[in-house]
């Protein structure tokens, strides 16, 4: 199936401008003969559209008002020549319609919106067809549409109408010319009505631009200019702003090769349901982003009485594609106001003070690409784009993946088009939770956080096993894949490898005798990685049970180790974070690994722990004067600096859709940030300093100075369930990827091996 729209546009018509129940029936190209006949005639080149209640004819010249003449006000109609006194000068066959009417309405002068100037009194309109052969019939049907606007009841002119129309379509058909191969063929014609907010307009998909179009598919899909979390979307369309055209057969997610490949192994990684992009192609944060200049209030509203970053404000529309094109977290596609008439988006006219950029200079007006003069000539640009032969041929590719049948299931995993599943419809039957208060959560959820992910939730801990193993505070737990063994470090300096099976230790291995801070496994279980607080990180060989390399890479102690994907992530008190390439020895044990330094994230202060996303395209890192740090690994640039926390940053997360951070503190607090905003949307306290934790999307839980585990309820903001465990400060927890396992460690050097009740 398909739906063909022709490649004339309404131009500055809107429906809109048409009565209630007013249909559009047909246009021509003509112009309006000012002063016919006499010295001072000339002509003004437009449109002639017929309406079921009006003619209207739109000039070429922008400058130029619309001119729309209601027919019920019409005196006479006919061709030119035939009206009384204008007999004489007609000699030949008339190309011209007369209309003589008592009121006139001119409409956008200048192209301004404005209320509509009214003209009355007798007076005269030529419109000259450029296709003579067509008066004749124009005239007919203008007169028909004038005996019934002058009918006295509303049905009787609406009866009267849809005879008109339904006669006028019959003698219609589809234009074979429109196909785009010679090789099709018309299977079904049928009748079909356009509806539009106010207006339904029926016809054949007749004389309907795209922008047109996409509005009305937007409309049908429940998208409205007056919801901004179900706001209009429209495509980008060109590709590099150097006026290529982008591929809309993808989303924009899938427009950079490399960022797909790293997002497709995070997706193949995660547990069901699987979804590509965390974040949406549409929220209100994206809208007011667009919008912000022409909306501040809404945006204070949205960002808590703030504006954002000025670094992060739409500054630059090239800037805004290069970020959709490569950041890690932005997908976002364009709204309707891109291919309009109104650049007040794009202007600072209300002087807002949106703050300043690093560079120093004051955010303003958007920077539009280098091919367009003006912010009036982008937006006219990206109008002829958007109508081009290509767009049209291409749209419904865009439209499939936006509106239709690749939105969901195989299809969408097909076209690279899966989102989380709270961003479609359906993802939450909402009407079949009958607890109140349930549903109001996931409102909650679906509004604030996004996702419940659908692991177990954590419920109800059972201290299953526990084993005093260390001289010293527990710094790090790791565990092969298959479960078997457990791997600690410690403050007292060792790395230590317990058997879950024989419940007995089988080596301790000492590096320096400074205290280790972290551990980790890399993939194949065959090397332990611990960090050290003497500046250096160590490489453990499991399999030759031997210290196989050191990389001396800060200038104090490092605090915290991550690996993916044959990245090193070290973080340390001397205020960096630092990114490394690791080649894994051919053989483990047997040959050194070999590191370059790919990025270092500078902070202010010492860094005390970091985290990746599932995909390891983010960063966060917490420092010990409170501060939660979100980057952009793709590019190695900070998103966000949000001061949070009061005292040391004890642990960070990212949930598993990288929408949002966890962070908890020597404050007590366990706070909830959005990742794409950077603003603070939950804030939950407790009465002591919570040093570590996990969560599965839903629940979390952390262990606290006095030793307790708390598992808290992020939806009901508050401590579900106390289970006390270490004597002492709980330092470090690890979950298995199925959420049925956690062990802890302790600064009463204790690890505990714990059940999950469900």
């Amino acid at each position: 199936v398909r739906f063909t729209k022709p490649q004339r546009s309404l131009g500055r018509i809107s429906l809109l401008l048409l009565n209630l129940e007013e249909y559009y029936f047909d246009q021509d190209r003509a112009n309006h003969i000012l002063h016919k006949g006499s010295h001072h005639e000339r002509k003004i080149r437009g449109s002639l559209k017929i309406c079921s209640k009006s003619a209207i004819f739109e000039p070429d010249v922008i400058s130029q008002p619309i001119i729309k003449i209601p027919l019920r006000d019409c005196i006479k109609t006919g061709k030119h020549g035939e009206n009384g006194a204008n007999r004489h000068f007609t000699k030949e066959k008339s190309g011209s319609i007369s209309l003589i009417f008592s009121q006139v309405y001119f409409i956008k002068e200048h192209n301004v919106v404005a209320p509509y100037k009214i003209e009355r009194g007798k007076m005269e309109y030529v419109f000259e067809l450029d296709v003579p052969g067509k008066v004749e019939d124009v005239v007919e049907t203008l007169l028909q549409l004038h005996r019934a606007s002058c009918l006295d009841n509303l049905g009787d002119q609406t009866a009267m109408v849809t005879a008109i129309l339904q006669s006028r379509l019959a003698r219609t058909s589809f234009d074979k010319n429109r196909f785009q191969n010679i090789s099709e063929k018309l299977h079904m014609e049928c009748k079909a009505e356009m509806v539009t907010p106010l207006v339904t307009n029926p016809g054949h998909r007749g004389h309907l631009s795209n922008y047109q179009y996409l509005l009305h598919l937007n409309t049908v899909a429940d998208r409205s200019c007056n919801d901004l979390s179900q706001y209009p979307g429209f495509p980008w369309i060109i590709h590099d702003y150097s006026r290529t055209f982008r591929d809309l057969s993808k989303p924009v997610g899938a427009l950079n090769k490399k960022r797909l490949e790293g997002l497709l192994t995070g997706y193949q990684e995660m547990p069901e349901p699987k979804f590509m992009y965390g974040s949406h192609y549409s929220s209100p944060g994206y809208v007011l982003f667009y919008l912000v200049r022409i909306a501040p209030e809404y945006m204070l509203c949205l960002q808590n009485g703030r504006f954002d970053n000025a670094d992060r404000m739409f500054n630059s529309i090239t800037e805004t594609w290069k970020n959709c094109l490569d950041g890690a977290t932005d997908f976002k596609e364009l709204i309707p106001e891109f291919y309009g008439d109104d650049v007040s988006f794009l202007v600072n006219s209300l002087k807002l003070d949106l703050g300043k950029r690093q560079g120093r200079q004051m955010v303003d007006d958007v920077e539009v690409p280098p091919w367009a003069s003006s912010p009036e000539d982008f937006l006219q640009k990206s109008k002829d784009a958007l109508e081009s032969n290509y767009v049209s041929e291409h749209l419904q590719e865009w439209i499939d993946l936006i509106f239709g049948y690749k939105q969901k299931g195989s299809c969408a995993v097909g076209a690279h088009n899966v989102f989380h599943p709270l961003t479609c419809e359906g993802g939450v039957d909402l009407n079949n939770i009958q607890d109140p208060d349930e549903k109001v959560a996931m409102l909650t959820q679906i509004l604030e956080f996004g996702k419940t992910l659908a692991w177990n939730n954590i419920t109800k801990l059972q201290l299953h096993e526990h084993y005093k193993i260390h001289k010293e505070a527990v710094t790090g737990i790791t565990v092969s894949r298959n479960g078997s063994s457990v791997f600690t470090t410690s403050q007292d300096s060792t790395l230590k490898m317990f058997s879950k099976e024989s419940k007995m230790l089988q080596s301790s291995i000492s590096f320096s005798n400074m205290a280790l801070s972290s551990c980790l496994l890399l993939p194949g279980d065959a090397t332990v990685v611990t960090s050290s607080w003497d500046n250096n990180v160590y490489f453990y060989s499991v399999a030759f049970g031997r210290h196989q390399d050191t990389l001396m890479g800060h200038d104090d102690a490092v605090s915290k180790i991550y690996w993916h994907d044959n990245r090193l992530y070290s973080a340390s008190w001397d205020s960096t974070v630092k990114v490394w390439s690791g080649v894994p020895a051919e053989m483990p044990g047997t040959k050194r690994h070999h590191f370059d330094l790919l990025a270092e994230l500078e902070h202010d202060v010492s860094v005390d722990t970091i985290s990746l996303n599932p995909a390891s395209t983010l960063l966060v890192s917490g420092t010990k004067e409170g501060t939660v740090n979100i980057w952009d690994l793709t590019t190695a640039t900070l998103m966000h600096q949000i001061p949070c926390h009061s005292g040391i940053v004890c642990d960070t997360a990212f949930s598993p859709d990288s929408r949002h951070v966890l962070s908890t503190g020597a404050d007590g607090c366990l706070n909830v940030t959005d990742v794409q905003t950077g603003m603070l949307i939950s804030s939950m306290m407790s009465d002591e300093p919570q040093r570590c934790f996990v969560w599965d999307g839903n629940s979390v839980s952390s262990g606290s100075q006095s030793g307790e585990l708390l598992t808290w309820d992020l939806l009901g903001a508050k401590i579900s369930e106390r289970t006390q465990g270490h004597t002492g400060a709980v330092t470090c927890i690890w979950m298995n990827e199925q959420c049925s396992s956690i062990i802890t460690g302790g600064e009463d050097r204790q690890i505990i091996f714990w059940k999950l009740q469900y």
